[in-house]
This record gives structure tokens, sequence and C-alpha cells, in this order.
């Protein structure tokens, strides 16, 4: 073979080398367009959820804040009122307007009784009196029963809402 057929054959390979090689430079620029399309989507897919899921839960906590403050505002006035009745009370019993009685009854066994030999009946019971200042004070105590109470309750429904 003569000269000029060797390097005709060599620019002729070199050629095809050269223009696959371009074919599938295409090709594969193709190819990672599509990919990175279809990533761009799949990205875009996953933030538009991710911010449907943040938007449902601030709604669901906004709602869980609104229904607590429902909550403390009504444990709130049920505990003013039974504060503000206790401390009508209380005025009365000070003032003389109401008197304050405990229903008891004595054992036959207790030695207060004036006849240790007497049997007790049921009709033995009756009513004690308190004293002002003793009257008082039992509607203190009854006070902080009724505070502790309402937070108790507070708490309680706070815990359910909250856990649900």
């Amino acid at each position: 073979m003569s000269l000029w057929r060797w390097i005709g054959l060599v620019v002729l390979v070199g050629c095809s080398v050269f223009s696959t090689w371009k074919v599938d430079t295409w090709r594969y620029g193709k190819q990672l367009a599509n990919l990175s399309a279809a990533h761009q989507a799949d990205l875009t897919s996953i933030a538009n959820a991710a911010a449907a899921q943040a938007r449902q839960a601030l709604e669901k906590q906004q709602a869980i804040q609104k229904a607590l403050a429902e909550l403390d505002t009504k444990a709130t006035k049920e505990k003013m009122n039974a504060l503000a009745e206790n401390e009508k009370l209380r005025a009365d019993v000070a003032a003389g307007d109401r008197r304050l009685r405990i229903a008891g009854r004595c054992s036959a066994y207790s030695s207060n009784l004036s006849n240790p030999t007497s049997s007790a009946r049921l009709d033995d019971g009756g009513a004690v009196e308190l004293a002002g200042a003793a009257g008082r004070t039992v509607f203190e105590i009854r006070a902080g029963i009724i505070k502790d109470r309402a937070a108790l309750k507070g708490l309680q429904e706070h815990m359910l809402m909250v856990c649900q």
C-alpha cells in the first residue's frame, strides 16, 4: 500500500473516532440534562411536601394554643367565682349573718360525755358551732383547697390536650 492510502485510512479512522466521540458527548449531555431536570423536579416536590407538613404542624400548634388559652380562661373564671363565693361566705360568717356549723356525733366511748354509761344512739348527732376565728380559718383552708383543685384540674386538662 502506498503512503497516501495509509494517510487516508488514518484520517478516515480519526474522523470516525471523532464523530463517534462527538455523538456520544451530545447523547450524554442530553441524558445529564434530563437527569438534572428530574432531580430538580424531585427536589421541588420534596420541598413542597415539607412546606405543607410544616404548615399543618403550625396550624395544629395554633389550634392547641387557642384551645389551651380558652381552657385557661374558663378555669380562671371558675376559680375566681368559687373564691368569690368563699369570700362572701367568710364575710357573712365574720359579720354574724351566717354561722358555720359542722355536723358531728359523740361516741359512747368519748371522755367528753357527761354520762359515760349511757349508750350512743343514731340521733345523738348534733351540730358544733365554731368560733369566728375558727370559721375564718376554715374558709381560708377552703380557699386553698379551691385553688389547689383548680390548679390540678387545669394541669390535667392541659396534659390531656397536649398529649392527644
